[in-house]
């Protein structure tokens, strides 16, 4: 038995030369290329048809991964050209080598391919992980990036989306809600108030007319002090517009109350 695994070896390290090493790595470093070039396409028609920019980017990721894992396939039973004595041989040992040493990036590959295809969240989506809330940019084969909202890039394993909980706030869509709230003392209770923040909120530039707008009003108590605390949730036509919409509609709507104090 040991004779005939150190024959098979033997002839593996023979059929990798020095040339098809090169070729390996040159293959691989093409490979890398494509996947660059399609997310430079993506990007390119997601700012052309700005409707469809999500889809584009949801297109991409998966791209990436049939180029990556179909790719990576292709490349060893073309230039490597395996015996199939040898990838019997070698695939048994190799998968308990990689089952004890790779066994979080394999979990990582394998969670990659659930996320793409069980599809929790989408490339494009704001969500909120753990600590982390933003905007999904990539789903890679070993982790997921997330860029917050103050432009930080976080680097997520894939394996941490199948057991801990991931809300998305558009779930693919362009559009999400928005919630923005205000403080006001407990006497401030009126319908003029209401109007106001209503107004104002129906008038900014980033928010989605065809989905409605509400404003509900509660009492809360902090530091021994009560106050009323005035939720609008609103709709805005690109999630990237979320923090523009809370700045525009808060600016804006203080401005007025002020006026009727």
């Amino acid at each position: 038995m040991d004779e005939l695994g150190t024959k098979d070896l033997d002839t593996l390290f023979k059929l990798l030369k020095f040339e098809k090493i090169i070729l390996i790595i040159l293959s691989l470093l093409l490979l890398g290329a494509v996947v660059r070039l399609t997310k430079f396409v993506s990007e390119f028609l997601g700012e052309t048809f700005s409707t469809r920019r999500l889809f584009f980017s949801q297109i991409q990721a998966v791209l990436a991964y049939v180029i990556y894992i179909a790719g990576g396939t292709y490349l060893i039973f073309s230039i490597i050209s395996p015996t199939k004595e040898i990838i019997l041989a070698i695939g048994g040992s190799a998968a308990v080598a990689i089952g004890f040493s790779l066994k979080d990036l394999v979990a990582s590959i394998v969670a990659g391919v659930i996320l793409i295809f069980d599809r929790p969240f989408q490339v494009g989506d704001r969500v909120n992980f753990g600590d982390h809330y933003g905007d999904i940019v990539s789903i890679g084969l070993r982790a997921v990036r997330l860029q917050t909202l103050d432009d930080s890039t976080i680097t997520i394993p894939n394996s941490r989306f199948i057991t801990d909980t991931v809300t998305s706030a558009n779930a693919g869509k362009l559009d999400m809600q928005v919630e923005t709230y205000f403080h006001l003392p407990v006497n401030s209770g009126s319908n003029e108030v209401t109007k106001i923040l209503y107004e104002v909120a129906a008038t900014s530039r980033f928010v989605l007319l065809k989905k409605k707008i509400s404003i509900n009003a509660i009492e809360a108590l902090a530091e021994n002090e009560r106050f009323l605390k005035y939720i609008v949730k609103a709709y805005v036509i690109d999630t990237r517009f979320e923090s523009r919409f809370k700045t525009d509609i808060t600016t804006r709507s203080y401005a007025l109350l002020n006026q009727l104090s």
